[in-house]
C-alpha cells in the first residue's frame, strides 16, 4: 500500500506565525480579529455605532443611548496555490517530513510573504489614491514631505494617542531618513509588536518606521495565473510606479485569511510521477476599514 502523509495541521500554523512575523504587513493580522466568514469568498468585519454623550440628571440617571454593532461586507480575491514536486530519487524517505518543512518555509519566504507584502501596499497606495493622498515624490523635500503626511495621518486621526502611527519606506526614502541631518535627533527607538514577537524599531514623532523591499512598493501587480510549471508569482505591472513611504493608522486595514496550508502527499498518490507532492494554497485579502479610508497617505513617483 502507497505511503500517506498529511502535514497540513503540522504546516498550517507554521505558515501563519511564518506571515505574521516575517511580513513586513503581518501585523495587520492583528487587526482581522472578530472576523466571519459568509460562504466561500464573503467576509463580516465588525464596525460599532455609538451615540455621544448626554446630559446627566441626577432625578432620572442616565440619558439612554443605542449602541449599533454591524458587520461591514467584503470579498476575498486572492486566491492562490502552487504544487511542489520532489522526486523519490531525491530524498531518502524517512528524511521526507524534515525536507518538506524546509521547503515550505523556504517557499513562504521567497514567493508567498513577498507576495503577500507587494499586493497588500499597493491595495492600501489605492486607497490613499483615491482619496487625493498621494503627494508627488521629490528628493529634496522627502525629509519635510514625510513629516507632513505623518502630522496627516495625525490630523485625520484627531490626534487620538490611542492608535499608533506606521510608515512603510523604501529603500531610497529609508536611506535619505537615515542619513538626514534634519531629523536625526527626532529618531527614537521602541518595541513594535508583530505576530506575537517585539523588535525593535526606529520611529519619527511617534510613527514606526518600516524599510521595505523596493520590489514590493509598486502602485500596481501583475499576478501570473500560473498556466505552467515554468509561469508564476507576480510582477511590477508595466504602468507601475515606485511608492517611496505609505502612512496609515496601524489599525486602519485588516489582513483576513481564510485558507493557509501546505499539505505533503507521499508515494504512489501521484500516479504519473514516482515521488512527493507538496500543495501550497492561499486564500487572502486585504480590507481597509470604511472609518480609516481618510486617514491614508503616500509619497510615490508619478513617472
Amino acid at each position: 500500500m502507497a505511503n500517506s502523509f498529511s502535514y497540513a495541521a503540522k504546516y498550517a500554523p507554521e505558515l501563519d506565525k511564518m506571515i505574521e512575523q516575517e511580513a513586513k504587513t503581518g501585523f495587520l493580522k492583528d487587526n482581522a480579529m472578530g472576523a466571519m466568514f459568509v460562504g466561500a469568498n464573503t467576509v463580516k468585519l465588525p464596525r460599532a455605532t455609538m451615540i455621544g454623550l448626554g446630559n446627566y440628571n441626577r432625578a432620572t440617571g442616565y440619558p439612554a443611548g443605542d449602541t449599533t454593532l454591524t458587520h461591514d461586507t467584503y470579498k476575498l480575491s486572492q486566491e492562490r496555490g502552487r504544487q511542489l514536486f520532489i522526486d523519490a530519487q531525491d530524498a531518502d524517505e524517512s528524511g521526507v517530513p524534515d525536507l518538506a518543512g524546509k521547503l515550505v518555509g523556504e517557499y513562504n519566504r521567497l514567493h508567498v510573504i513577498p507576495e503577500i507584502d507587494a499586493y497588500t501596499l499597493s491595495k492600501i497606495r489605492g486607497v490613499a489614491n483615491t482619496n487625493s493622498h498621494a503627494k508627488t515624490y521629490t528628493e529634496a523635500t522627502a525629509v519635510a514631505d514625510l513629516l507632513e503626511a505623518i502630522n496627516d495621518v495625525d490630523a485625520a486621526m484627531g490626534y487620538d494617542s490611542s492608535t499608533s502611527i506606521v510608515s512603510f519606506v523604501d529603500p531610497v526614502m529609508y536611506s535619505i531618513l537615515m542619513t538626514s541631518s534634519e531629523i536625526d535627533r527626532m529618531i527614537t527607538i521602541s518595541d513594535f509588536k508583530q505576530g506575537g514577537i517585539s523588535f525593535k524599531v526606529k520611529e519619527i514623532n511617534g510613527c514606526a518606521i518600516i524599510p521595505v523591499a523596493a520590489n514590493r512598493m509598486k502602485t500596481q501587480y501583475d499576478f501570473n495565473a500560473g498556466a505552467s510549471s515554468t509561469a508564476g508569482g507576480f510582477t511590477p505591472n508595466a504602468s507601475a510606479k515606485q511608492i517611496h513611504a505609505i502612512v496609515m493608522p496601524r489599525d486602519g486595514a485588516s489582513l483576513v485569511e481564510k485558507v493557509n496550508k501546505a499539505d505533503l502527499h507521499g508515494l504512489g498518490e501521484d500516479i504519473n510521477r514516482d515521488g512527493y507532492v507538496i500543495n501550497f494554497r492561499i486564500y487572502y485579502d486585504l480590507f481597509v476599514k470604511e472609518s480609516r479610508k481618510n486617514t491614508i497617505f503616500s509619497i510615490e513617483e508619478t513617472a
